[in-house]
């Protein structure tokens, strides 16, 4: 316990004030350009240099990117699926860090609701947390120190003898800071400065706005109003009965996220455009203008933004914003990756998760996401977005790109939220009253029911429940088939390898043009019984050309006897048999039916078989009443196909 009391106390007194003179301050500005570092340049050193991955070296990304060279921003490592939002962010703070235009816009993100801006803001204002800054004392707007400087009269002097930019000088006092002057007499040396950290939990140099309507908001909200209180000892338009609540106020140095922009009223968003444009904005009050020196950051819905953008009276607010669209996640992979970090954040974090399950939802999401390609399938592109190369698979497929450019835009801007998911998720993990688990036929069902219930368009309810029966479902039936194949293979081993190593010995007598003598049965084989033999295996796998498969793999296993002591490979080893192997042993499902089935046994061999099967799932990942549910629902698809 002493150890967190200790390093909460710690922490705490890193926070607090640290008080300089104007001229430790200018001091240290000489050694440090950080002490006067704009709030887009503290960002950027807060999110740190990126890791550079050359995706040549990756299959599935180089399909991705191109090629490309990508940078990866530890800070955001958890936005998955979102390097080209996160690279637009970074570009906008690294433009208004070298003073480009962008540091007189608003940065704006757009996109659909449980996209992910939410979490974007979150994480910029945690980082906007990781450096200091340093404002006058007393000062209620956070001001720099430098604000008292005219860059005409000190600008060079200050370049020159502090190395401090003339860019850096605004010129604008608050009208605190203008009073304060009047009391000094003009020396400026009594002004003390103070270095802050900023908080949002404090709302220091981090504020928040949210928007009213439009009878009861006003812009005093941003900018501040006179505080009723001290009415009776100043006068209504002097500094000190002014009250700097205001988010402009709050958030100077730092940053403001406007919540939900487009919804308030206009009259209330003016403030922001001479905040943004001239570093300053009028209070309610007839004194002069108030700095500001931040960053707004500002979000809301496409439905918002489009009504806002349609009136034509909005044109100079609109050549203020910097959008940053912020789409759904496209990617299955990057999906289930989404779900697994927010299961991880719940108490479902150890429950029972059945292998394909999160990877179900995310195949729905992304499908629900995506344009109807041209010519082509739509859950071939879901494969191609994920990074599969699908030439061999699919000949209409597409590249990426040219699916990109056929949806636009807009792509990801629709379908079911992340959000959406994540509650199908968590009523699958419920949805059996004595186990909580999830597995993908409960998934399908959760689906379904709730798809029924949504107050959806019959063509968008027709559509989902198609990826559904048709994609997602004989997908499973497929995986799970495998799943349940390899268990009862890995419980026969012996039998798989003795097939392997009779097919290779065949086919190698056969190459070679040799009769063969079984040394058990004594039983001799010439080269077209050889043949016959062969063909029983190849044949329900659909061997197109056995002769180079013959010698394909032959010389396999002759190159693996020579660094395995003379002995063959494993069965499993070559994936092209393997798969013929495997064909060959269930081209029937009847011979499942005894081991995988949960009736009782007629034998205590397959009993013995039937456990043994049980346990191999479970090291799977499965529950033993998952195995049960899902062997069920596979041999039922399996009958009615």
């Amino acid at each position: 316990m002493l150890n967190i009391v200790e390093g909460f106390k710690s922490q705490y007194a890193k926070t607090q004030e640290t008080e300089l003179s104007l001229e430790e301050y200018l001091d240290l500005a000489r050694r440090d350009p950080m002490v006067y570092a704009s709030a887009a340049e503290r960002m950027l050193a807060a999110i740190g240099e990126p890791e550079l991955v050359d995706t040549r070296n990756d299959p599935r990304l180089s399909r991705l990117f191109s090629n490309r060279m990508i940078r990866r921003y530890p800070a955001f490592k958890e936005f998955f699926g979102m390097e080209d939002v996160i690279d637009q962010i970074v570009a906008f703070f690294k433009h208004a860090a070298q003073g480009l235009e962008e540091r007189k816009q608003i940065l704006y993100l757009l996109g659909p609701v449980g996209g992910g801006k939410s979490s974007i803001a979150e994480r910029l204002k945690a980082l906007m947390e990781a450096h200091p800054i340093y404002a006058l004392k007393g000062s209620p707007v956070n001001e720099s120190p430098l604000g008292l400087f005219h860059p005409d009269r000190f600008g060079d002097q200050l370049e020159k003898e502090y190395g401090i930019p003339r860019r850096y000088l605004t010129g604008i006092m608050s009208p605190w800071a203008i009073k304060r002057l009047r009391e000094f007499d003009g020396d400026i040396s009594q002004f003390r400065v103070v270095r802050l950290q900023p908080s949002v939990l404090r709302q220091l140099a981090i504020a928040k706005t949210e928007p009213g309507d439009e009878n009861n908001q006003d812009i005093s909200s941003l900018v501040g109003k006179v505080d009723i209180r001290k009415l009776d000892r100043y006068s209504q338009d002097d500094p000190d009965a002014y009250s700097y609540s205001g988010g402009l106020c709050l958030a100077n140095q730092g940053m403001l996220e406007f919540v939900e922009m487009f919804k308030a009223p206009i009259k209330m968003l003016h403030p922001l455009l001479t905040a943004t444009q001239e570093g300053n904005f009028k209070g309610t009050e007839g004194f002069s203008a108030i700095p500001f020196n931040g960053i707004i950051l500002a979000h809301s819905n496409e439905s918002e933004w489009q009504t806002f953008r349609n009136n034509k009276h909005n044109e100079a607010f609109l050549d203020r914003i910097y959008i940053v669209k912020v789409p759904y996640c496209l990617q299955v992979s990057e999906e289930v990756k989404i779900y697994r970090k927010l299961l991880q954040n719940s108490s479902l974090a150890e429950a029972p998760c059945a292998p394909g399950t999160l990877d179900m939802m995310a195949q729905f999401s992304v499908l629900t996401r995506l344009k109807e390609p041209e010519n082509s399938s739509i859950y071939s592109k879901l494969r191609v977005y994920d990074g599969e190369s699908l030439k061999d698979v699919d000949p209409k497929a597409k590249v990426l790109q040219e699916y990109k450019d056929y949806a636009g835009t807009d792509e990801g801007m629709t379908g079911v939220s992340t959000r959406f998911a994540y509650k199908i998720l968590s009523s699958v993990f419920n949805y059996d009253q004595t186990e909580i688990a999830a597995n993908p036929v409960h998934l399908m069902y959760v689906l379904e029911q709730r798809i029924g219930r949504e107050d959806y368009p019959d063509e968008i309810r027709r559509r989902y429940l198609e990826h559904i029966k048709g994609y997602l479902a004989p997908r499973y039936a497929e995986f799970i088939g495998k799943e349940i194949q390899t268990a009862y293979l890995e419980s026969y081993s012996e039998y798989g390898q003795n097939i392997f190593d009779r097919y290779v010995t065949f086919a190698d007598c056969w190459i070679q043009d040799e009769e063969f003598r079984d040394p058990e049965t004594g039983e001799s084989f010439d080269r077209a019984a050889l043949n016959a033999e062969l063909e029983k295996i190849e044949k329900p796998a659909g061997i197109a050309n056995p002769k180079d498969f013959r010698n394909e793999i032959v010389n396999f296993v002759l190159r693996a006897r020579a660094n395995n002591g003379g002995r063959n490979p494993a069965w499993t080893s070559y994936e092209k048999l393997r798969e013929v192997i495997e064909k060959k042993m269930f081209s029937n499902t009847e011979d499942l039916l005894p081991v995988i089935s949960f009736n009782a046994k007629a034998s205590v061999e397959d009993k013995r078989k039937h456990e043994s099967f049980v346990e191999r799932m479970v090291e799977k990942g499965y529950t033993e009443k998952q195995v049960r549910l899902l062997c069920e629902w596979y041999l039922r698809v399996r009958k009615s196909s």
